[in-house]
């Protein structure tokens, strides 16, 4: 699974080797080192909850994919836009400081 933090037009991607088992402070940190290069406050955004979430939403398909992905989209997750897009990808956008936006991607593995 891959994950695209996007701001501007500047991107950083993480692979999470296995979705079951992801170390979300370490993406979280490596998410955080980002904005922080960019010189973007994301202090405010609940990126240590919506990973997870965004994982099962792609990798737990217990009630048949893409159920759970579908599902996140429309109950949605704090101020966070989500949208599910063909072929299992989850794209979550938030607005930050000075007109800009934050927004992750998640691309499954198959």
């Amino acid at each position: 699974m891959i994950l695209d933090a996007i701001i501007e037009k500047e991107s950083l991607s993480i692979e999470i080797e296995d979705p079951f088992k992801a170390n979300v402070e370490s993406i979280t940190k490596k998410i955080e080192d980002f904005a922080c290069s960019k010189s973007a406050d994301i202090a405010g955004c609940d990126i240590r909850g919506l990973i997870p979430k965004m994982i099962k939403g792609i990798a737990g398909c217990e009630s048949g994919c893409p159920a759970n992905a579908k599902s996140l989209v429309e109950n949605g997750f704090n101020n966070f836009e989500l949208k599910y897009i063909e072929g299992g990808i989850l794209a979550a956008k938030t607005a930050i400081e000075g007109g800009r936006s934050l927004q992750i991607k998640m691309f499954p593995d198959f």
